[in-house]
């Protein structure tokens, strides 16, 4: 990949200079769209199509502040109900206008979707106890218990047109169904394009599972009119590749460059650089609870990984300085919490994680292992930033205090169906936050799973704590922000000390484009054509 990458370098000069036109916008993702339903999975490649289609109530900006979307503006009645007032004169694709029903019609059908991968969008409808339609412009959601995240929580449920949904009145109390019968629409709908039908700025024209993805400018969008008449969103998840193409001329921008090339790409005329820190969190997750485990000591006899002082060897082991300089190229930032310093429910001024390799020998003596043990590492190779590199140093750094270790790195899309099965002892993920600060981390990756309160859905390791759930649980219905950062770091402290999920660093993003084309960049790493401007 760096001989595609270096040959391409010496072609840039071939690069067209001319400016931008203003038709069409070729972009090369560097991970893959897995549905274009966008209730599905909450992927970043998929935030971004869904993005593009459809819109929610809220939206988010740049800096991950909440804006209005399709409601214009919103107030608490009080800690449970909330009142939205919907944007006038909003048309969907298919001509149809936007009204209430279709709110509520979305949320119903949120709650039906077989598809969906672990509850990423059904987790916030559930705590709903009510949904109701008082006008056509006007919506009451009541919840269960108080939501103080709750604008934030809405612009992850995209809003789709009513007649998708099953015919008759809906009822969100009524029952699962919202007391209607009837099929809802499945992923191949969308895929097909039959239902992929939005408010959003674009219109589906195509979607293929693994290539492009075109999209035409939707001339009745409520917003500012998009400059591209059409975009492509191609994945091309090897960087080398994708630096190739844009180089060629085969795209106009392109995600995630090879952080090693970003210094040589900054010195290139033809090409400009973009760059933005980010709360993506790049961690690792460990069985906590089966005994045997399926990938540690080859599935046979106790789970090391369930002693917290085997938890701490694992992470004790790692450089995370080392990491972010060497493997990164400096485009990260060490981890010393699981979001960084200074949002909300962090506690100030941690130092990085310590490296430590001597006392994380000493702890795998005391928890019984002075010999060390096996393990099967799974990670991907395809979705984050060098994930394949970060995993082979991550390997190595184990090997040395004696942990015998196999690295199985996969695409992506192979290894987010396994990871949801929870088929694996040792694996490594990303997560970056919808709101500025650490609840919906410590709800979804490490709170005891429960479905009901929407906690544990991609606590796919297991642990279960009942002094971190505690302070969890409060905070998440707490809607004093200086409260609720106070049991914030509660929580995140038992969680540093038991050490279920080690952080290991936050992501920055970065962005190449051509000449002739400009992208600020977008802490939630996403990229909006509708953000891309011509020079």
């Amino acid at each position: 990949m760096r001989r595609i990458a270096a040959l391409a370098f010496a072609a840039a000069l071939a690069l067209p200079t001319g400016a931008a036109s203003a038709q069409g916008l070729r972009i090369a993702m560097a991970g893959e769209t897995t549905s274009a339903d966008p209730h599905q999975y909450g992927l970043t490649p998929n935030t971004t199509l869904r993005q593009h289609v459809f819109n929610a109530l809220t939206e988010t900006a740049r800096d991950l502040s909440v804006i209005p979307g399709l409601a214009e503006r919103w107030e608490r009645e009080d800690d449970r109900s909330w009142l939205f007032h919907l944007r006038p004169h909003v048309i969907f694709h298919d001509g149809s206008p936007f009204t209430a029903e279709d709110v509520l019609a979305s949320f119903c059908r949120i709650r039906n979707n077989e598809g969906e991968v672990t509850q990423s969008f059904s987790r916030y409808v559930r705590l709903f106890e009510r949904v109701e339609t008082l006008d056509p412009r006007t919506v009451r959601i009541t919840t269960r218990e108080p939501m103080p995240l709750l604008p934030s929580d809405l612009t992850n449920l995209a809003i789709l047109p009513r007649r998708l949904v099953p015919a008759g009145h809906l009822d969100f109390s009524a029952n699962q169904q919202c007391g209607v019968e009837g099929s809802w629409p499945n992923a191949q709908a969308f895929n097909d394009g039959a239902a992929a039908i939005g408010t959003g700025p674009y219109r589906l024209v195509s979607y293929t599972r693994g290539g492009p993805i075109e999209l035409a400018r939707y001339d009745g969008y409520w917003g500012e009119k998009p400059r591209w008449a059409t975009v492509r969103l191609l994945p091309v998840t090897a960087a080398g590749p994708r630096l190739a193409g844009l180089l060629a001329g085969d795209h106009d921008l392109i995600e995630a460059p090879n952080t090693a090339d970003l210094a040589r790409l900054r010195q290139n005329s033809s090409v400009h650089v973009s760059a933005s820190p980010t709360t993506r969190l790049i961690f690792l997750q460990f069985d906590a609870a089966r005994s045997p485990s399926p990938f540690v000591q080859g599935g046979a006899g106790p789970n090391p990984l369930r002693d917290a002082r085997v938890r701490q060897a694992l992470s004790l082991a790692i450089d995370r300085r080392a990491l972010t300089a060497r493997v990164m190229d400096d485009v990260a930032v060490p981890a010393a919490q699981f979001l960084p310093d200074g949002m909300a429910g962090t506690t100030p001024g941690l130092p990085v994680l310590p490296y430590d390799p001597a006392r994380a020998r000493a702890l795998l003596a005391e928890a019984g292992f002075p010999e060390g043990f096996a393990l099967t590492f799974h990670a991907t190779n395809n979705r984050y930033v060098n994930d394949s590199r970060v995993a082979q140093a991550v390997s190595q750094y184990w090997q040395r205090i004696g942990v015998k270790v196999e690295l199985d790195a996969m695409p992506s899309a192979t290894f987010f169906t396994r990871r949801a099965r929870r088929e694996f002892s040792v694996a490594m993920g990303g997560w970056s936050a919808d709101a500025p600060e650490t609840l919906l981390f410590l709800q979804l990756w490490l709170a005891t799973s429960d479905a009901a309160r929407g906690m544990g859905s991609s606590n796919y390791g297991g642990w279960s704590d009942p002094t971190f759930d505690a302070p969890v649980r409060e905070a998440a219905t707490t809607m004093d922000p200086a409260a609720r950062a106070g049991l914030l770091r509660t929580a995140g402290r038992v969680a540093l000390e038991a050490m279920p999920v080690a952080p290991l660093y936050f992501e920055s993003a970065a962005w190449a484009s051509r000449r002739g084309f400009r992208y600020p960049g977008r802490v939630d790493q996403t990229t909006l054509a509708t953000e891309v401007s011509a020079e």
